[in-house]
């Protein structure tokens, strides 16, 4: 039997005034893993390989757009669609050739990958209006704010699965980043983020 409903019981009761303390986010992701399956860890295992630098390359992301999982399938486009963005937006900021490092697949890549690759960004004009803010603050947040958003959207209907652990896991990868730039920012994110997980599991009648 899965512990999805335990583990978001077992998150802390966050208040205004909260502080990580000697926790911190990877604390709190260890304590998820050692709750999960090992099925469920090795979607976890692959969805935080996604934040190595390392691995961004076009052979991990054929991997993760064709995920048998739905939520890294469609995280990782979306991830993909923001990177190739920002690598345009840049290109043109510093008038270097248009493509130079967007990661592209060759029309020999599995057709799936084709297929996810061509598909529709639909954020594509939120993302374009964040990449022309004034300051490079302004932009990093904004993007963020965007992956926020759309986590949010790849869970709406996921209560006690998988799918619902992983966006909690990437909504936490972003206050972790926040927090090592501006701890008061990284506060504030991580209450709004447990708040979200708690009122979602509330909403399912959860008596924890």
């Amino acid at each position: 039997m899965s512990n999805y409903e335990y583990i978001v019981a077992s998150l802390p009761d966050i208040t205004t005034g909260w502080k990580f303390g000697e926790k911190g986010p990877q604390d709190y992701i260890e304590e998820i893993v050692s709750l999960c399956s090992e099925k469920d860890n090795e979607l976890i295992d692959f969805l935080l390989s996604g934040y190595m630098d390392e691995n961004l390359n076009a052979e991990f992301y054929s991997k993760a757009l064709t995920h048998k999982d739905r939520f890294i399938s469609e995280y990782f486009r979306f991830d993909l669609n923001v990177r190739n963005a920002k690598v345009k937006y840049l290109n043109k900021a510093l008038e270097r050739p248009a493509e130079q490092d967007v990661l592209t697949f060759s029309e020999d890549a599995p057709q799936a990958v084709l297929d996810a690759v061509e598909a529709e960004f639909e954020e594509a004009g939120e993302l374009e209006t964040v990449l022309n803010a004034g300051d490079i603050l302004s932009r990093e947040r904004g993007i963020d704010d965007l992956m926020w958003e759309k986590i949010s959207d790849l869970t709406t209907f996921n209560y006690f699965d998988i799918d619902a652990i992983l966006g909690f896991i990437t909504k936490l990868n972003i206050v972790a980043r926040w927090y090592k730039l501006d701890e008061q920012t990284g506060r504030e994110m991580f209450k709004r983020l447990v708040d979200e997980v708690r009122g979602t599991f509330k909403g399912v009648e959860y008596n924890g």
